[in-house]
Protein backbone atom coordinates (compact mmCIF):
# COMPACT_ATOMS: atom_id res chain seq x y z
CA UNK A 1 0.00 0.00 0.00
CA UNK A 2 1.33 3.20 -1.02
CA UNK A 3 0.60 6.73 0.56
CA UNK A 4 1.00 9.88 -0.98
CA UNK A 5 1.47 13.14 1.65
CA UNK A 6 1.64 16.63 0.28
CA UNK A 7 2.86 19.05 3.14
CA UNK A 8 5.53 21.57 2.87
CA UNK A 9 6.58 21.44 6.55
CA UNK A 10 8.73 18.90 6.87
CA UNK A 11 8.16 18.26 10.63
CA UNK A 12 4.36 17.76 9.55
CA UNK A 13 4.79 15.83 7.02
CA UNK A 14 7.26 13.13 9.42
CA UNK A 15 4.14 13.78 11.86
CA UNK A 16 1.61 12.42 9.54
CA UNK A 17 3.72 9.29 7.71
CA UNK A 18 4.30 8.16 11.85
CA UNK A 19 0.46 8.60 12.24
CA UNK A 20 0.28 6.36 9.01
CA UNK A 21 2.85 3.49 9.71
CA UNK A 22 1.46 3.33 13.50
CA UNK A 23 -1.87 2.10 11.59
CA UNK A 24 -0.44 0.44 8.40
CA UNK A 25 3.14 -0.62 9.64
CA UNK A 26 3.72 -2.12 6.11
CA UNK A 27 2.69 1.60 3.95
CA UNK A 28 4.93 3.10 1.65
CA UNK A 29 4.76 6.59 2.63
CA UNK A 30 5.92 9.40 -0.05
CA UNK A 31 6.11 13.10 1.68
CA UNK A 32 6.60 15.50 -0.93
CA UNK A 33 6.66 19.36 -0.56
CA UNK A 34 5.57 20.51 -4.09
CA UNK A 35 2.42 20.48 -5.81
CA UNK A 36 4.29 19.75 -8.94
CA UNK A 37 6.32 17.17 -7.60
CA UNK A 38 3.58 15.40 -5.80
CA UNK A 39 1.60 15.58 -8.95
CA UNK A 40 4.83 13.64 -10.94
CA UNK A 41 4.87 11.16 -8.28
CA UNK A 42 0.97 9.95 -8.19
CA UNK A 43 1.72 10.32 -12.06
CA UNK A 44 4.76 7.86 -11.62
CA UNK A 45 2.93 5.57 -9.22
CA UNK A 46 -0.55 5.60 -8.00
CA UNK A 47 -1.75 5.86 -3.85
CA UNK A 48 -4.56 4.42 -1.87
CA UNK A 49 -4.71 7.54 -0.02
CA UNK A 50 -3.54 11.18 -0.41
CA UNK A 51 -3.24 13.40 1.86
CA UNK A 52 -2.65 17.15 1.13
CA UNK A 53 -2.42 20.64 2.39
CA UNK A 54 -4.29 23.42 0.86
CA UNK A 55 -2.12 26.38 0.95
CA UNK A 56 1.57 25.96 -0.27
CA UNK A 57 4.63 27.61 -1.03
CA UNK A 58 4.15 27.03 -5.20
CA UNK A 59 0.18 27.19 -5.52
CA UNK A 60 -2.79 24.73 -3.84
CA UNK A 61 -2.86 21.23 -2.85
CA UNK A 62 -6.17 21.26 -4.44
CA UNK A 63 -4.60 20.71 -8.02
CA UNK A 64 -3.22 17.84 -6.64
CA UNK A 65 -6.02 16.24 -5.96
CA UNK A 66 -7.88 17.03 -9.21
CA UNK A 67 -5.09 15.63 -10.86
CA UNK A 68 -6.03 12.54 -8.58
CA UNK A 69 -9.72 12.73 -9.49
CA UNK A 70 -9.17 13.02 -12.82
CA UNK A 71 -7.53 9.55 -13.51
CA UNK A 72 -9.01 7.57 -10.09
CA UNK A 73 -12.75 8.61 -8.84
CA UNK A 74 -11.90 6.24 -5.50
CA UNK A 75 -8.94 6.80 -3.79
CA UNK A 76 -9.59 8.26 -0.74
CA UNK A 77 -8.80 12.02 -0.29
CA UNK A 78 -7.93 14.00 2.82
CA UNK A 79 -7.48 17.87 2.92
CA UNK A 80 -5.62 19.91 5.50
CA UNK A 81 -6.66 23.56 5.72
CA UNK A 82 -6.69 26.41 8.49
CA UNK A 83 -10.13 26.85 6.06
CA UNK A 84 -12.74 24.78 7.12
CA UNK A 85 -15.78 27.52 6.72
CA UNK A 86 -18.41 26.28 4.88
CA UNK A 87 -17.87 28.29 1.47
CA UNK A 88 -14.60 27.08 1.06
CA UNK A 89 -15.67 23.35 1.59
CA UNK A 90 -18.05 23.97 -1.34
CA UNK A 91 -15.22 25.26 -3.16
CA UNK A 92 -13.79 21.83 -3.38
CA UNK A 93 -17.25 19.56 -3.08
CA UNK A 94 -16.49 18.31 -6.53
CA UNK A 95 -13.79 16.88 -5.58
CA UNK A 96 -14.78 13.96 -3.74
CA UNK A 97 -12.96 14.68 -0.77
CA UNK A 98 -13.41 12.15 2.17
CA UNK A 99 -12.11 13.94 5.36
CA UNK A 100 -10.84 17.62 6.27
CA UNK A 101 -8.39 17.78 8.90
CA UNK A 102 -8.48 21.76 10.10
CA UNK A 103 -5.00 23.38 11.67
CA UNK A 104 -4.04 22.89 13.91
CA UNK A 105 -4.88 19.50 14.36
CA UNK A 106 -4.75 17.32 17.41
CA UNK A 107 -3.22 13.40 16.70
CA UNK A 108 -6.13 11.34 18.31
CA UNK A 109 -8.49 12.72 16.04
CA UNK A 110 -6.21 12.63 12.91
CA UNK A 111 -5.54 8.61 14.00
CA UNK A 112 -8.81 8.04 13.87
CA UNK A 113 -9.80 9.85 10.63
CA UNK A 114 -7.29 7.61 8.81
CA UNK A 115 -8.24 4.49 10.86
CA UNK A 116 -11.21 4.45 8.44
CA UNK A 117 -10.01 5.71 5.29
CA UNK A 118 -6.96 3.63 4.91
CA UNK A 119 -7.55 0.20 3.28
CA UNK A 120 -6.19 -2.80 4.65
CA UNK A 121 -2.05 -3.53 5.19
CA UNK A 122 0.10 -5.89 3.10
CA UNK A 123 2.02 -7.81 5.37
CA UNK A 124 4.77 -5.88 6.97
CA UNK A 125 8.28 -5.71 5.51
CA UNK A 126 10.98 -7.55 7.47
CA UNK A 127 14.31 -7.02 7.28
CA UNK A 128 16.48 -10.27 6.41
CA UNK A 129 19.16 -10.86 8.28
CA UNK A 130 22.33 -11.03 6.57
CA UNK A 131 26.25 -10.80 7.50
CA UNK A 132 26.07 -7.48 8.48
CA UNK A 133 27.35 -6.51 11.90
CA UNK A 134 26.05 -4.11 14.02
CA UNK A 135 28.97 -1.52 13.93
CA UNK A 136 28.81 -1.47 9.99
CA UNK A 137 24.98 -1.06 10.25
CA UNK A 138 25.61 2.46 11.99
CA UNK A 139 28.53 3.14 9.91
CA UNK A 140 25.90 2.78 7.03
CA UNK A 141 23.00 4.59 8.51
CA UNK A 142 21.27 7.15 6.72
CA UNK A 143 20.78 10.62 8.78
CA UNK A 144 17.34 10.35 9.09
CA UNK A 145 17.03 7.49 11.00
CA UNK A 146 19.37 8.60 13.32
CA UNK A 147 17.18 9.42 16.06
CA UNK A 148 16.76 9.17 20.46
CA UNK A 149 14.19 6.86 22.34
CA UNK A 150 11.44 8.67 24.56
CA UNK A 151 12.26 8.20 28.19
CA UNK A 152 9.66 4.77 28.63
CA UNK A 153 7.08 6.19 31.49
CA UNK A 154 6.83 9.81 28.95
CA UNK A 155 6.47 7.17 25.85
CA UNK A 156 3.82 4.74 27.80
CA UNK A 157 1.74 8.20 29.02
CA UNK A 158 1.99 8.86 25.68
CA UNK A 159 0.48 6.40 24.35
CA UNK A 160 -2.51 5.57 27.31
CA UNK A 161 -3.48 9.07 25.77
CA UNK A 162 -3.52 8.67 22.51
CA UNK A 163 -7.30 8.00 22.27
CA UNK A 164 -8.11 11.61 23.60
CA UNK A 165 -7.06 14.97 22.97
CA UNK A 166 -4.86 16.40 25.53
CA UNK A 167 -2.37 19.57 26.48
CA UNK A 168 0.84 20.03 27.39
CA UNK A 169 -0.30 20.57 31.00
CA UNK A 170 -1.67 16.74 31.27
CA UNK A 171 1.64 15.22 30.28
CA UNK A 172 3.43 16.94 33.57
CA UNK A 173 6.96 17.54 33.99
CA UNK A 174 8.08 14.15 32.27
CA UNK A 175 8.39 15.90 28.59
CA UNK A 176 10.42 18.86 29.33
CA UNK A 177 13.54 16.12 31.17
CA UNK A 178 13.27 14.22 27.79
CA UNK A 179 16.30 14.34 25.41
CA UNK A 180 14.17 13.35 22.36
CA UNK A 181 11.47 16.24 22.86
CA UNK A 182 13.55 18.43 23.90
CA UNK A 183 16.16 17.54 20.74
CA UNK A 184 12.58 17.23 18.53
CA UNK A 185 11.34 21.21 19.29
CA UNK A 186 14.30 22.75 19.19
CA UNK A 187 15.11 21.19 16.03
CA UNK A 188 12.03 22.42 14.47
CA UNK A 189 11.61 25.73 16.24
CA UNK A 190 15.21 26.49 14.63
CA UNK A 191 13.45 25.48 10.61
CA UNK A 192 12.96 28.16 8.73
CA UNK A 193 9.24 28.01 8.76
CA UNK A 194 8.87 28.29 12.41
CA UNK A 195 12.29 30.87 12.46
CA UNK A 196 10.93 33.98 11.27
CA UNK A 197 13.20 36.28 13.17
CA UNK A 198 16.56 34.59 12.32
CA UNK A 199 17.30 34.58 15.70
CA UNK A 200 18.50 30.69 17.11
CA UNK A 201 16.56 29.10 19.60
CA UNK A 202 18.36 27.32 22.27
CA UNK A 203 15.94 26.56 25.03
CA UNK A 204 12.73 24.53 25.28
CA UNK A 205 10.61 27.32 26.76
CA UNK A 206 11.52 29.40 23.54
CA UNK A 207 10.95 26.21 21.08
CA UNK A 208 7.00 25.91 22.62
CA UNK A 209 6.55 29.63 22.09
CA UNK A 210 7.68 29.62 18.61
CA UNK A 211 5.63 26.31 17.65
CA UNK A 212 2.55 27.08 19.83
CA UNK A 213 1.91 24.45 22.61
CA UNK A 214 -0.77 22.84 19.58
CA UNK A 215 2.05 22.17 17.28
CA UNK A 216 4.32 21.21 20.16
CA UNK A 217 2.21 18.22 21.62
CA UNK A 218 1.27 17.00 18.27
CA UNK A 219 5.03 16.47 17.45
CA UNK A 220 5.64 14.87 21.34
CA UNK A 221 2.65 12.67 20.04
CA UNK A 222 4.19 12.13 17.05
CA UNK A 223 7.57 10.93 18.63
CA UNK A 224 6.02 7.98 20.59
CA UNK A 225 3.80 6.81 17.26
CA UNK A 226 7.41 5.32 15.80
CA UNK A 227 7.34 1.59 16.18
CA UNK A 228 10.86 1.78 17.92
CA UNK A 229 9.93 4.85 20.39
CA UNK A 230 11.48 4.08 23.69
CA UNK A 231 13.97 1.47 24.84
CA UNK A 232 12.38 -2.28 25.53
CA UNK A 233 15.12 -4.98 26.13
CA UNK A 234 16.41 -4.71 29.69
CA UNK A 235 19.79 -4.29 29.57
CA UNK A 236 19.20 -1.38 26.90
CA UNK A 237 16.97 0.44 29.31
CA UNK A 238 19.08 0.21 31.89
CA UNK A 239 21.41 1.89 29.99
CA UNK A 240 19.45 4.27 29.33
CA UNK A 241 18.24 5.17 32.38
CA UNK A 242 22.11 5.21 33.92
CA UNK A 243 22.47 7.78 30.98
CA UNK A 244 19.66 9.92 31.89
CA UNK A 245 20.43 10.21 35.53
CA UNK A 246 23.62 11.69 34.19
CA UNK A 247 21.92 14.27 32.51
CA UNK A 248 19.41 15.30 34.70
CA UNK A 249 22.29 15.87 37.72
CA UNK A 250 24.45 17.89 34.87
CA UNK A 251 21.26 19.65 34.61
CA UNK A 252 20.71 20.18 38.01
CA UNK A 253 24.27 21.55 39.26
CA UNK A 254 24.75 23.81 36.13
CA UNK A 255 21.12 24.90 37.16
CA UNK A 256 22.49 25.94 40.88
CA UNK A 257 25.51 27.34 39.04
CA UNK A 258 23.88 29.40 36.79
CA UNK A 259 21.63 30.91 39.90
CA UNK A 260 24.77 31.90 40.97
CA UNK A 261 26.27 33.80 38.70
CA UNK A 262 22.38 35.55 38.10
CA UNK A 263 22.39 33.90 34.70
CA UNK A 264 19.36 32.08 32.35
CA UNK A 265 19.76 28.29 33.15
CA UNK A 266 17.62 27.36 30.39
CA UNK A 267 20.12 26.80 27.58
CA UNK A 268 22.23 25.25 29.78
CA UNK A 269 19.16 22.83 30.54
CA UNK A 270 19.32 21.63 26.95
CA UNK A 271 22.62 21.57 26.70
CA UNK A 272 22.81 18.92 29.69
CA UNK A 273 19.78 17.23 28.38
CA UNK A 274 21.33 16.46 24.70
CA UNK A 275 24.82 15.88 26.22
CA UNK A 276 24.47 12.28 25.67
CA UNK A 277 22.41 12.19 22.34
CA UNK A 278 25.07 10.09 20.85
CA UNK A 279 24.65 7.22 22.90
CA UNK A 280 21.41 7.44 23.53
CA UNK A 281 21.30 6.97 19.82
CA UNK A 282 23.39 4.01 19.41
CA UNK A 283 20.90 2.23 22.16
CA UNK A 284 18.04 3.61 20.06
CA UNK A 285 19.91 1.54 16.75
CA UNK A 286 20.34 -1.44 18.88
CA UNK A 287 16.93 -2.38 20.00
CA UNK A 288 15.47 -1.80 16.58
CA UNK A 289 18.44 -4.19 15.58
CA UNK A 290 17.39 -6.82 17.85
CA UNK A 291 13.53 -5.75 17.53
CA UNK A 292 14.51 -7.60 13.66
CA UNK A 293 15.72 -10.89 15.60
CA UNK A 294 19.62 -9.81 14.83
CA UNK A 295 22.26 -10.46 17.34
CA UNK A 296 23.93 -8.30 19.32
CA UNK A 297 26.19 -9.04 22.31
CA UNK A 298 27.15 -6.90 24.81
CA UNK A 299 30.67 -6.54 23.88
CA UNK A 300 29.24 -5.72 20.24
CA UNK A 301 27.31 -2.88 21.88
CA UNK A 302 30.19 -1.38 24.57
CA UNK A 303 32.60 -1.35 21.11
CA UNK A 304 29.57 0.70 19.20
CA UNK A 305 28.60 3.14 21.90
CA UNK A 306 32.79 3.76 22.08
CA UNK A 307 32.84 3.67 18.61
CA UNK A 308 30.02 5.82 16.90
CA UNK A 309 28.11 8.11 19.75
CA UNK A 310 30.42 10.81 18.74
CA UNK A 311 29.50 10.73 15.34
CA UNK A 312 26.23 9.83 15.72
CA UNK A 313 25.88 12.53 17.96
CA UNK A 314 27.54 15.03 15.47
CA UNK A 315 25.69 13.89 12.55
CA UNK A 316 22.37 14.47 14.77
CA UNK A 317 23.41 18.32 15.45
CA UNK A 318 23.84 19.14 11.97
CA UNK A 319 20.73 17.14 10.16
CA UNK A 320 19.01 18.64 13.17
CA UNK A 321 20.28 22.57 12.66
CA UNK A 322 21.26 22.58 15.76
CA UNK A 323 22.35 26.60 16.88
CA UNK A 324 26.14 26.98 17.24
CA UNK A 325 25.38 28.48 20.43
CA UNK A 326 24.14 25.01 22.12
CA UNK A 327 26.49 23.31 19.94
CA UNK A 328 29.31 25.44 22.20
CA UNK A 329 27.61 24.17 25.12
CA UNK A 330 26.84 20.78 24.70
CA UNK A 331 30.80 20.52 23.30
CA UNK A 332 32.25 22.44 26.89
CA UNK A 333 30.79 19.37 28.59
CA UNK A 334 34.26 17.74 26.91
CA UNK A 335 36.25 20.76 26.62
CA UNK A 336 36.42 24.23 26.38
CA UNK A 337 37.81 25.74 23.09
CA UNK A 338 40.93 28.03 23.58
CA UNK A 339 40.46 31.41 25.17
CA UNK A 340 36.90 30.65 25.92
CA UNK A 341 35.67 33.82 27.91
CA UNK A 342 31.49 33.33 27.77
CA UNK A 343 30.31 32.48 31.31
CA UNK A 344 27.95 29.80 29.74
CA UNK A 345 30.35 27.69 28.34
CA UNK A 346 32.47 27.70 31.18
CA UNK A 347 29.69 26.65 33.74
CA UNK A 348 28.74 23.34 31.47
CA UNK A 349 32.37 22.62 31.55
CA UNK A 350 32.08 23.33 35.71
CA UNK A 351 29.58 21.37 35.76
CA UNK A 352 30.87 18.55 34.17
CA UNK A 353 33.91 18.53 36.14
CA UNK A 354 32.32 19.21 39.78
CA UNK A 355 30.62 15.76 38.88
CA UNK A 356 33.46 14.04 38.42
CA UNK A 357 35.77 15.46 40.56
CA UNK A 358 34.87 17.78 43.10
CA UNK A 359 38.28 18.70 44.53
CA UNK A 360 40.37 18.83 41.21
CA UNK A 361 42.31 22.21 40.15
CA UNK A 362 40.72 22.44 36.95
CA UNK A 363 37.73 23.26 38.99
CA UNK A 364 39.11 25.82 40.95
CA UNK A 365 40.53 27.27 37.55
CA UNK A 366 37.17 27.37 36.33
CA UNK A 367 35.02 28.73 39.40
CA UNK A 368 37.28 31.37 39.01
CA UNK A 369 37.21 32.36 35.43
CA UNK A 370 33.17 32.22 35.91
CA UNK A 371 33.63 34.58 38.97
CA UNK A 372 33.02 32.32 41.94
CA UNK A 373 35.72 32.35 43.94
Amino acid sequence: MRVLILEDDPWIADLLKQIVLSLRPGARVDCQVRVADAISAWQREPAQLVIADWNLPDGSGTLLLQAVRSQDRDVALVMITARADRSSVLEVRALGINAFISKPFQVPKVLDCLRNLLPEDDEPRVAAANDEDFLHHLGALPDEEIDLPLRDELCQQLRDAAATPGTLEQLGEHWQQDPAVQARLIAAANSSLYNSSGQPCVSLPDAVRRLGAATALNLIQGLALRPVASLQDADLRTLGQNLLQTQLDLLNRVGVLAKACQLDPTPLHSAALLQRMGELAVLQQAQIWRNLGLPLSEEQLQQALRQYSGELANRLKADWRLPIGLRELIGACYGLAPGTARREPILMRLASVELQSADSQEVQRLRRLAGLS
